[in-house]
């Protein structure tokens, strides 16, 4: 934590939601969204049988018993068409989502095991497999609907409204089924991987807190109390901001946190510093803090580095040799940093309503990322004047991006860069064609 004056003021920044992570973990289940179409589905078949019994009875009421008789032969029409629907929508999941496994299994192989969580983040697959199940329930809701009475005189009920409602979801399913075969081909694509991971460092970066231009980070000094983690061990995947925040104004002190999102935790070790007063007592600290089993997207900002550089190094593999790839790793690394050049790093600063400091979290620092970003990158690519050539490029823009007090560890990556291309490459024509920035890499 060593820049403790704020010196640049970035854009407005969305501040973190209070239910923030709660929505990132069901975001990473698979389980939610089917279970919630399915009760929906029960809840608007109810309301729909409830009509079609409506409309039954006005027309028993009025004696028409000739529509009831069109609506009879139109029910027994229907029936065929639900009950074939019924049969055919397992079967119809089941092909449909043996492409996902296959679709994981390449890019855990190809790409990396922890782009995985990409198929499971994914809305359209989540929806799609939503509605195939909701739809494959309604149908058999719909059948115990159907009347076996013949004559309209006897008739109490007509499956209208629900086999109306069942056709359209089958034309849902089916365009949602083109929609996740698309979706699907796309995450195939290494392009699209990095796009979207990038796009989730993003986010990261959004949700960090906007400090106010010129504010210092009060001294905190020493800290009165310790708060341990207490529960399972696991990755810390994020902290509910909202709510230590409140905690911490309610109790008049100030909370660090110690271990960084990302960082594996043991029970018994600090999880909390209090500074100023007492540790609030532990019902008020629940549910604050949440840890798995892997790291995530959601306040991370090192984890979607991590997941670029993981996909470069499997590209510069001997397995592989695909430094093509590698090459569009950095460009997502490079766009990412560029970012960061201004940003404040190494704490971020939550305040309550008053504009109080109340928790002070760690963020990796400006160094942290960018050794991150290209060092085990550089190290791999000796080889390859494609990924030297664009590493080059990249560290020149940054140069020219980032403040003075940033340029060190780029310039450091530099040097290091063509001291290895120096003692790599076998004579000058092959060092000076390496070391030639570009940002295609070799266009």
């Amino acid at each position: 934590m060593s820049d403790w004056l704020v010196t640049q003021s970035p854009p407005a920044r969305r501040r973190p939601r209070a239910l923030s992570p709660l929505r990132e973990h069901l975001r990473d289940t698979f389980w939610f969204a089917p279970t919630a179409a399915m009760v929906a589905v029960f809840v608007v078949w109810l309301a729909a049988q409830a009509l079609d019994t409506a409309i039954v009875d006005a027309l028993r009421d009025d004696g028409d018993y000739e529509t009831l008789a069109d609506l009879l032969r139109f029910a027994q029409d229907a029936k065929a068409v639900v009950s074939a629907v019924g049969s055919a929508m397992m079967t119809f999941i089941g092909v449909v989502f043996s492409i996902s496994l296959v679709a994981v299994q390449m890019a855990s192989g190809q790409f990396t095991p922890r782009v995985v969580r990409l198929f499971v983040r994914s809305r359209i697959t989540k929806a799609t497999f939503a509605v195939f199940l909701a739809t494959f329930v309604l149908t058999l809701l719909v059948l115990t609907a159907f009347d076996t009475v013949e004559d309209p005189r006897d008739v109490t009920t007509l499956p209208l409204v629900q086999s109306v409602l069942t056709l359209g979801m089958v034309a849902l399913s089916l365009l949602l089924f083109v929609l996740y075969v698309n979706s699907t081909l796309r995450l195939m694509r290494i392009s699209h991987v990095i796009a979207r991971i990038a796009t989730e460092s993003f986010r990261a970066i959004s949700s960090m807190p906007p400090p106010a231009s010129g504010a210092e980070i009060p001294e905190l000094g020493t800290a009165t109390a310790w708060v341990p983690h207490q529960g399972r061990a696991g990755v810390l995947r994020d902290v509910h901001i909202a709510r230590l925040v409140r905690v911490a104004r309610r109790h008049g002190v100030v909370l660090r946190l110690i271990p960084r999102i990302g960082d594996f935790v043991v029970p018994g070790t600090p999880l909390l510093a209090v500074h100023g007063g007492a540790a609030p007592p532990p019902g008020a600290l629940r549910y604050t803090t949440s840890v798995g089993v892997e790291r995530t997207y959601h306040q991370d900002l090192g984890f979607g580095l991590r997941q670029l550089c993981d996909i470069a190094l499997r590209a510069l593999s001997a397995a592989i040799n695909d430094p093509t790839t590698a090459v569009q790793a950095l460009d997502r690394v490079v766009q990412i940093l560029a970012a960061l050049t201004r940003h404040p790093l190494d704490v971020a600063l939550h305040r309550d309503r008053g504009g109080a400091v109340r928790l002070v979290q760690p963020v990796p620092g400006w160094t942290e990322l960018v050794d991150l970003g290209f060092t085990e990158v550089r190290r791999c690519g000796l080889g390859s004047p494609q990924v030297s050539r664009r590493m080059l490029a990249g560290l020149d823009d940054l140069l020219l991006l980032a403040g003075p007090d940033r340029r060190e560890p780029l310039l450091r990556h530099r040097e290091l860069l063509q001291q290895a291309v120096d003692e790599s490459a076998p004579n000058a024509t092959d060092r000076a064609f390496a070391l030639h920035p570009d940002r295609q890499g070799i266009g």
